[in-house]
């Protein structure tokens, strides 16, 4: 979308404000679907920060998410940007990648499509 979807802006201002983790959303983004929950950018920065601490390989990296964005995050009456997943798989065919869910950061401005909810696949 050249202009976010001001409806989208909204709901991601009221995740950052409220530092909740319960709203379930769906985008498509570059041909790409995208389930899971949103979580206020410091809460991810912080999740993503632990997982790379964790790793031999990708350890060094943990403090550029661990010390928060220089004057690139929204400050206060400022919209939000992106969307922070987490618990996020994107859906190919029946099946969501990662199984156990992921951390995805996207563009607010990249979304095409939206909608409220996490969808699921199931074999049958």
């Amino acid at each position: 979308m050249s202009n976010p979807d001001e409806l989208l802006v909204a709901i991601s201002a009221a995740v950052e404000s409220e530092r909740s983790n319960q709203m379930s959303l769906t985008v498509v983004v570059g041909g790409a679907v995208i389930t899971g929950r949103l979580a206020p950018e410091a809460v991810w920065r912080e999740r993503v920060a632990e997982v790379l601490k964790d790793s031999d390989r990708l350890g060094p990296f943990s403090h550029v998410f661990a010390r928060g964005p220089r004057g690139s995050r929204p400050g206060r009456g400022e919209a939000p940007t992106h969307l922070h997943f987490h618990l996020a798989r994107i859906l190919q065919g029946s099946l969501g990648i990662p199984e156990t869910g992921g951390m995805y950061r996207v563009a607010i401005k990249d979304v095409s499509a939206w909608t409220v909810g996490d969808l699921v696949h199931f074999d049958r």
